[in-house]
């Protein structure tokens, strides 16, 4: 497993980041770590692997969770599903082992680590250009995540329509653990990865979230605010 240091005074502006992030950055996480094995469980794949760039987080950031990052060989092909049970109800979570290994096995590992139970998810959006719900961060700050990051695996090609999920990052070019479930065509620039998709009982629990609304308390930078009704993820584990 191959863990790199990465520079305290660019980890320190991702922090500041993650807490006061523009719209076009719906959120980050930052991290640093040791060793572990893969995420993965339901879903389908031949048995490829991929390499991913574990990176620890030597920041100081207080905020991060000691938690070892998946071996360094991933599965790089078919899918896993999560199932995120939460206060509103259930989601599954279908993730890309193909397109975006690292991120894939980096949710399922921390899901089989109990990383995401009993978490908030901490930011609401629905401006006109961005319609998101924030998790990932169990401290609820928004400046939390595990103690290593890999890089953002994006083609410049990515889009952000209803359904899909994507990885919360500060704009330093890795990801953590923070995500967003995209409950209505957003409009992003294609930096942030795109790790999979929500199915439709997950985007009805999305929809009573859009219906509540959020306190507003993150307006105008980076926007929105806490769900006007909480939301808890109480369990994340590989379907």
């Amino acid at each position: 497993m191959t863990v790199r240091p990465r520079s305290a005074a660019g980890l320190v502006a991702a922090v500041l980041l993650l807490a006061g992030c523009s719209d076009s950055e719906p959120g980050s996480d930052q991290q640093g770590g040791a060793d572990g094995g893969a995420g993965g469980g339901g879903g389908t794949g031949s048995g490829a692997t991929t390499g991913c760039d574990w990176s620890a987080n030597d920041s100081g950031n207080p905020y991060l969770i000691d938690v070892e990052p998946p071996a360094d060989d991933v599965p790089a092909t078919g899918t896993t599903d999560l199932l995120m049970s939460t206060s509103l109800g259930d989601l599954t979570l279908t993730l890309d082992q193909q397109a975006t290994p690292c991120a894939a096995a980096s949710l399922a590992h921390l899901a089989e680590q109990g990383f995401f139970d009993d978490s908030p998810c901490h930011r609401q959006v629905d401006s006109a250009g961005l319609q998101v719900l924030q998790c990932g961060d169990p401290t609820g700050t928004g400046a939390g995540g595990p103690t290593y990051t890999f890089p953002t695996e994006v083609t410049g090609e990515e889009t952000y329509p209803r359904g899909t999920i994507a990885m919360a990052n500060s704009g330093q070019g890795f990801d953590g653990s923070q995500f967003f479930l995209v409950w209505g065509d957003s409009q992003l620039p294609p930096d942030y990865t795109v790790v999979g998709t929500v199915d439709d009982a997950g985007l009805a629990v999305l929809d009573v979230v859009a219906a509540n609304g959020n306190d507003g308390s993150m307006d105008p930078s980076p926007g929105g605010g806490a769900p006007s009704v909480p939301v808890t993820i109480e369990s994340m584990t590989v379907a």
